[in-house]
């Protein structure tokens, strides 16, 4: 494309700032505090993931043979889902890995290999090489497909590519698809130009902005309910939702969602460089702090700069052992919403803007448009202008999935 760390929506970063003190003039009275009472607010209370309420779905689990689509965020607290429903008497056939695997160690476009996992010895096959869909004859013996991983909320995020195709498998071979849903840490707004059809690809496969602010499940009732499956198919889907979540609270991501993810500043900041991985910039593989820092040999200002090295989970960054001029943003200030304007300014100070773009931009920019409007010098509100009605449209469509309370 953690350790534990709190994900809050950039509204509450904003909002939250330094409590001054203030004196009491001695003339004033201090009010000792009232007790709690009965029109006291209630506490809040704590979100559940789809894994964690076991008893809404293990009834659908019981005597079927089960596919799992999962990796190394699909856990229930400490433990992982596969452990948990073997412990279950699930009876689990198959784990299917997306990309970075099923333990989620490798580099982000790496193909994975099929093998067996050590601790159980089920057999794993990859959604993320020479077959990104589950093929007939591995789900042939299979009565359920559960899909069960960390999203970022970005369109360019492949696994729910990975969730796409397990749905269409399903569907072509009659089988029964569960989507345990999880929070969407992007989840408290929506922007970006929609994807436009000739540009679909595993990093973008809806007509869905960058940001879209659905979570998994509600992006699989929109994917079922507006026919986007291949020949118009409509999966045997059952989402099994949280409790006590909405698209603007605050919450504490366990397990990082990919290695170069590591934290909450990174997940912020992914929507918008990632951008950068269409370009001669580099996004900060191969350093202590990717998807936080940008630069490139060719950034003609040189206040800030790095060198990616061979890292786990980035062994071959691009612009590895070459010094790279461009931008610090580790400050939690710069973790604001998707923004063109960290691209637009390493654009401007390019001295090699021929080589700027690669091939792989409009796939993850969903349009043939944005290189255009950024190399004859359009500002960012002219280009936003562009993105509509198409993004006001998908707003509207969006509200009919909503399985929790927005952020609007």
């Amino acid at each position: 494309m953690t350790h534990h760390f709190l994900l809050l929506s950039t509204s509450l970063l904003l909002s939250l700032g330094s409590c001054n003190s203030k004196q009491v003039p001695a003339s004033v009275p201090v009010q000792p505090q009232a007790a709690a009472t009965e029109t006291s607010v209630p506490e809040a209370k704590p979100l559940k993931t789809g894994a964690e309420q076991l008893e809404l779905y293990l009834p659908k689990l019981q005597g079927k043979r089960v596919g799992l689509i999962v990796n190394q965020t699909s856990t229930i607290g400490q433990t992982h889902l596969v452990d948990t429903l073997l412990s279950r008497g699930v009876e689990i056939k198959t784990i299917f890995a997306p990309e970075h695997g099923f333990r989620g160690e490798a580099d982000a476009g790496a193909h994975i290999k099929d093998g067996n996992d050590p601790k159980t010895g089920l057999p794993i096959i990859s959604l993320y090489g020479k077959n990104k869909k589950p093929l007939p004859e591995q789900v042939k013996d299979l009565d359920v497909l559960l899909f069960d991983i960390q999203d970022v909320g970005t369109r360019f995020y492949t696994y729910i590519s990975t969730m796409h195709y397990a749905m269409e498998a399903a569907a072509e071979n009659r089988k029964e698809v569960v989507v345990l849903d999880r929070p969407n840490p992007n989840g408290h707004y929506v922007d970006g130009p929609v994807l436009e059809q000739d540009q679909v690809s595993f990093v973008g496969m809806h007509p869905i902005p960058i940001v879209h602010g659905l979570t998994v499940g509600e992006l699989a009732k929109m994917i079922n309910g507006e026919k986007w499956l291949e020949g118009k198919h409509q999966a045997n889907l059952t989402v099994i939702p949280m409790a006590n979540y909405n698209h603007n609270m605050a919450y504490e991501l366990p397990v990082r969602p990919s290695p170069n993810l590591p934290n909450a500043q990174s997940i912020a900041l992914y929507p918008s460089l990632c951008l950068f991985e269409g370009t001669n910039v580099s996004v900060g593989r191969g350093t202590p702090t990717p998807f936080q820092i940008i630069g490139s040999p060719y950034y003609q200002i040189k206040e800030f700069s790095f060198t990616p090295v061979s890292t786990p989970g980035a062994t071959d960054p691009p612009h590895k052992g070459v010094t790279c001029y461009g931008m610090d943003l580790t400050d939690p200030a710069d973790a604001q919403p998707f923004t063109l304007s960290f691209l637009l300014e390493m654009y401007k100070n390019s001295t090699q803007k021929d080589k700027f773009f690669n091939n792989f931009f409009e796939r993850l920019a969903g349009t043939t448009k944005l290189r255009e409007q950024i190399k004859a010098g359009k500002t960012e509100v002219e280009i936003r202008a562009s993105w509509e009605p198409a993004l006001s449209n998908y707003k509207t469509l969006r509200k009919q999935y909503l399985l929790y309370p927005d952020f609007s």
